[in-house]
C-alpha cells in the first residue's frame, strides 16, 4: 500500500496538474459552451474513461511499448490529430440553428462521450505522460507495484473528473446564455470548430 506522505504529495501535484487548463479542459469548455451542461459533463467522462485506459495501458506495459516505438507512436498520433481535425472541420461547416432550441443543440451527451473517449486515447502524449509519471511515486518497499499504479492512477482520474465537470458545469451555464445571442449562435459553431481543429494540429506537430 502506498504510504500517506506519498499519496498526499501525489494527490497535491496532480490538483495543482487538472486544474491547470490544457486540452482536456479545451474540449471539455467547447462541448459545453456549444452543446449544453449535459454534453460538457458527457465529454468530461469520456476524457476520465480515456485515462482510465492510459492507466491500463501503463500498468500493463503497452504505454511502454507506445514510447519505444516511433512508427507506433507517430500512427497513434496521426490518427488521434485527425480524428480531431475531422471533428474541428465538420463543426465548422455544420449548418447553424436558426433558433436556440433543445432539439437543435448539435451533439447529445453519448456522441460527446464517445467522441471524448476517443480523442483521450489516441493521444500518445497522454500514454507517455502516464508511463513516465506514476513510477515516481511507486516504492517497491510499499507493496505490489501493479496495486500502487492502479491507485495512482485511479487517484488521477477522479481529480481530472472532478476538474473537467467543474469546467463543464461553468461553461455549460455560460454557453446558455451566449447561445440566447444569435450572433453567437451564428459563430459557436466556428469557434469549437476552431479549438478541435488547433488541438488536432497540435498533437500532430509534437515530438515524443
Amino acid at each position: 500500500m502506498i504510504d500517506p506522505t506519498t499519496l498526499i504529495a501525489y494527490t497535491a501535484i496532480v490538483l495543482g496538474f487538472v486544474f491547470i487548463p490544457g486540452p482536456a479542459t479545451l474540449l471539455t469548455v467547447a462541448r459545453a459552451t456549444s452543446s449544453g451542461t449535459k454534453a460538457g459533463i458527457a465529454t468530461g467522462a469520456g476524457i476520465a474513461a480515456g485515462d482510465v485506459i492510459h492507466t491500463f495501458m501503463a500498468i500493463v506495459g503497452i504505454s511502454a511499448i507506445i514510447a519505444t516505438s516511433s512508427l507506433l507512436f507517430s500512427i497513434i498520433k496521426y490518427v488521434g490529430a485527425a480524428y480531431l481535425l475531422y471533428l474541428g472541420i465538420r463543426a465548422i461547416f455544420e449548418k447553424t440553428p436558426s433558433a436556440f432550441a433543445p432539439a437543435a443543440l448539435p451533439i447529445s451527451a453519448g456522441s460527446a462521450f464517445r467522441q471524448a473517449v476517443l480523442a483521450e486515447v489516441l493521444n500518445p502524449k497522454t500514454a507517455l505522460f502516464f508511463l513516465a509519471f506514476l513510477p515516481q511515486f511507486v516504492r517497491p518497499e510499499n507493496g505490489v507495484v501493479m496495486l500502487q499504479l492502479t491507485i495512482l492512477g485511479a487517484v488521477f482520474v477522479l481529480l481530472g473528473l472532478v476538474s473537467t465537470l467543474v469546467f463543464a458545469v461553468g461553461a455549460g451555464g455560460l454557453g446558455n446564455f451566449l447561445r440566447r445571442n444569435p450572433t453567437v449562435l451564428k459563430w459557436q459553431g466556428k469557434a469549437v470548430g476552431g479549438i478541435y481543429c488547433a488541438l488536432g494540429i497540435r498533437l500532430a506537430l509534437q515530438e515524443r
